[in-house]
């Protein structure tokens, strides 16, 4: 099987004994990639000083933002922000780029909350100061992950990303900004299709990041749970979930073989789970390493 890449994505850092004993971990568990997200709120640290001290304390998984949220910086300071940080990660920096989603912190921050458009203007603007700086500090220019799901935002991952992140959410109409519901298989197909007719043959990674995993024996019974647990947003139909490429449910050796079989549909090789799956998740790496 092989040629996956497989990453851990930490919400919350702790303390920093916490942080660096979950590096550790994930490196132990033979994690390829530990990322950060990049939110305010309790307990969210900055994502750039976590990283590292991430890189100080691993030697093996590649690090990195998923995503930095790029309308909440100047570019000029965000590209020194990671320049100085891709320096110190040696080469090992995976620099993921959104364009933001969350109105509620951007009013918290009192930063201007722009129309979609805007903000994807102003991530495809910080590509340019990001490629000026690092040329001007003659430092090698980090993997560039470019996330979202909007036209947009994919047509910048088609022209710019070596890898496209793929959550396989959209906001729900007429809901508060940052409420979404899940894409179903179908959905994905239509938005992965969309990115490759752009990316016009480009060698490009595919990263999904995975929204929920649970090791069972009935996955009917699991979508139904995680199906009320949303409260029928995300779906129509629970039975939509058994194929949605954001949720992996059923046995270590299903759960192995709906990653292969995703990626020969969607070309997802590149799977990041989320900090409360980690160990969960743990037994389906080691099955496809």
């Amino acid at each position: 099987m092989g040629n996956f890449k497989f990453g851990v994505s930490f919400r919350e850092i702790g303390s920093r004994d916490a942080w660096i004993t979950k590096c550790r971990r994930a490196e132990e568990l033979g994690y390829d990639a530990i990322t950060v997200p990049d939110h305010l709120g309790t307990g969210r640290f900055a994502p750039f000083p976590v990283l590292a001290m991430a890189a100080a304390v691993t030697e093996r998984p590649r690090l990195g933002t998923l995503v930095s949220n790029v309308p909440f910086y100047n570019l000029a300071l965000f590209a020194r922000e990671a320049s100085s940080t891709a320096a110190l990660l040696d080469g090992r920096l995976d620099l993921g780029l959104g364009s933001g989603h969350m109105k509620s912190e951007f009013d918290d921050a009192g930063l201007p909350w722009h129309k979609a458009s805007e903000r994807i203007a102003y991530l495809e603007e910080s590509l340019g100061h990001l490629r000026k700086h690092f040329e001007d500090e003659g430092i090698d220019h980090p993997r560039l992950l470019i996330a979202g799901n909007s036209d947009g935002v994919l047509k910048l991952a088609a022209e710019h990303a070596d890898i496209v992140g793929f959550a396989g959410l959209r906001q729900q109409p007429g809901k508060p900004p940052g409420t979404f519901k899940l894409d179903n298989a179908e959905a994905v197909d239509e938005r992965v299709a969309y990115f490759r007719d752009h990316a016009k043959g480009r060698e490009i990674e595919y990263n999904m990041l995975v929204q929920h995993v649970e090791v069972t024996d009935d996955r009917q019974a699991a979508a139904e749970a995680w199906h009320e647990k949303t409260e029928r947003t995300a779906v129509k139909d629970a039975r939509e979930l058994l194929d949605a490429p954001q949720l992996l449910l059923g046995t270590v050796e299903e759960i192995a073989g709906q990653l292969e079989e995703r990626r020969k549909r969607y070309g997802f090789s590149y799977i990041t789970v989320f900090e409360p799956f980690f160990e969960t998740f743990a037994p389906v790496l080691k099955e496809l390493q």
